[in-house]
Parts: C-alpha cells; structure tokens; sequence
C-alpha cells in the first residue's frame, strides 16, 4: 500500500522510536540511515525517558509486574480501573519494541535477577510464573538482555492447551484457550526465536498461530459469532489485548521470519484494518486503556494515530505487496 509523500512526512516527523521504523519499513531508507535513528532511541525522546527512570537495582518502580507498594485491593486494583504500566516488564517491553539496543541496558540482566521477584509468587525475575502472558514478555525480554531464559522457553510447550492455545487463567481451572493470552505468547515465542536462533519452541508458536488462524482473528470456532466487539478496536500501545492489528502485526512478523507468504485465513481480518482507514491516509487511536503511566506516547482516542496508521500501513504493504506477488 502506497502511502503518499505528504502522510510520509508526517509519520517521519516523530520521536526516534517510531520514525526509525517508517524509514526502514515504510520510506525504504538505506541501512545506516535508519541505524542512525535507531541510535537515537538511547539519548532521545521517550527511550531516553524511559532509561532515565531506571532504579539503581535494575527495577522500574521498584516492581516486577507492578509498581512497589501496589495496593491489590485499593482502587486500581477494582475491574476496569487499569493496572499501572510503569513497572519493570511493562517499561522493558516498551524498549524493547522501541529498537533499543540492549548494550544500553548490560547489566539489567544480572540485576533483575538478583532484585526482582514476581509478585504472584516471589520467584526470581527470569524463572517467570504461572501467567502465560507474564511469561512471554519474560521470554521476550530476557532473550533481549541475554538472560538464560531456557527453562521459561520449555515451560510454554508444557502448558499449551488441548485446543492449541494458552490462557492465562488456566491456573484458575480454564481449560479453554484465550485469543489474548495466545496471541502475547506466539509473540513472546517468536521473539525468543529471533534473538536466540534456536527452533525449540517453533512447533508450540506454530499450534498458537494455527490456533487463531481457525478463528480467522475475528470469529468463534463453535458458532462463527465475533470474538467480542473489542477485535477491530485498535488502540497503542497494544499493550497484552487482542485486535486484529495487533495479531496482524505478529502473522507479519512470523512469516518474514519463517520465510512463508500470507496464509490465506487473514484476508478477512486484513480488511478489517483496510475498512478503518480514514479518508485522509490515517488511522485513528480508537481508545486507550486505562492505567498509570509514566508518560503518554500516542494522542487520545478520535484523533490520528502515528504508531497505528505506521503498523496498519505496513501490514497492508505486506498483505498487499505478498498477493500480488511483490515481496515488501
């Protein structure tokens, strides 16, 4: 999908976390050009925000999950308040989808470690803990660090589900995968695989996605009824929710890596994300979720959207560029 000069610019006019990824992505820039702004993500804007934030003991805000001190029975604890996103794996995940390189950060591993403990269980920061999605960020984030994250990545195959996916209420006796949490976890797997080289958990990734593709990201296997109004919501951060933005953005990834084309089952959820393009070339912040957060990084909801029309845009390029047999 062709985006024109004028939308562009004004993808490009952003903050070094994002417009790295419009020159690499969507500009077509050559290498060092879009290394150079990739560089900036550690002095600049909100990476450097985010750096600054850092506790001496490898923590942000002084948690694992949640910030210290998190009262689980006061008010942002109640349904629908939002959990606070400044604590350590939500401020990581952040980084790490940023581009950040993570020699910046040498050292965090070994600390985290050392100070951090899940608050579900007082484990040690790397050893994880019975949420899938948890885990998966950990995943993600430890083979970003060079943390030995090997026996979190054996855990996954162990508690997939016999429908496929993972739920991260199956602690609580579920026994019935859920779209959100096996969509946080073939990322997280996905994103061990690359930055490890290693296929051990490529056959669980592969069962999570063939998972979602049975319910075309959008419908329910037993009665072809919508997963919830919630799927064509888009919103950034994506956060851990499903939407079919978020799970295209993984099904992008995952084929780049696996050197396969589109798998046919996406194209309805394809034109979910093509159905919300506004008439200007943008797409809008359809909502935020709630929480604290250190700082904003995207505009309200009902107004243009950079982060969301850049991962729109490329997915369409992708789609678009693969059917018509032209790689992008």
């Amino acid at each position: 999908m062709a985006l024109d000069r004028a939308l562009l610019d004004w993808l490009l006019d952003s903050d070094p976390a994002l417009r790295w990824q419009v020159e690499r992505d969507l500009v077509g820039a050559p290498e060092e050009v879009w290394r150079a702004t990739r560089a900036r993500v550690t002095t600049e804007g909100f990476g450097a925000r985010l750096l600054a934030l850092q506790d001496d003991d490898g923590q942000w805000a002084g948690g694992a999950y949640f910030p210290r001190g998190f009262d689980f029975e006061g008010p942002e604890a109640q349904p629908g308040a939002g959990q606070p996103w400044t604590a350590t794996t939500w401020t990581l995940n952040a980084l790490r989808d940023w581009g950040l390189d993570a020699a910046v950060l040498a050292g965090t591993a070994d600390k985290l470690q050392a100070n951090s403990r899940w608050e579900y269980n007082d484990e040690p920061y790397w050893a994880g803990e019975v949420d899938c999605c948890i885990n998966a960020f950990t995943l993600a984030n430890g083979a970003w660090l060079g943390a030995d994250v090997t026996g979190l990545a054996a855990w996954f195959p162990e508690h997939r589900l016999p429908d496929g996916g993972w739920n991260c209420e199956w602690v609580e006796g579920s026994t019935r995968s859920s779209v959100h949490s096996t969509l946080n976890t073939v990322k997280g797997l996905l994103s061990y695989e690359a930055a490890t080289g290693s296929d051990a958990v490529r056959a669980a990734r592969h069962a999570g996605e063939e998972y979602l593709l049975e319910r075309r990201l959008l419908r329910r296997v037993t009665d072809g009824e919508p997963l919830g109004p919630w799927v064509t919501v888009f919103c950034y951060p994506f956060r851990w929710r499903f939407s079919t933005l978020n799970a295209l953005d993984h099904f992008r990834a995952a084929a780049l890596h696996d050197g396969t084309a589109p798998d046919a089952r996406l194209a309805d959820a394809v034109e979910t994300v093509r159905a919300a393009r506004q008439p200007d070339g943008t797409w809008l912040q359809e909502h935020r979720l709630p929480g604290r957060a250190w700082f904003e990084v995207d505009v309200p909801p009902g107004e243009p959207s950079r982060w969301l029309t850049f991962h729109a845009a490329r997915v369409l390029a992708w789609w678009d560029g693969e059917v018509s047999g032209t790689r992008t």
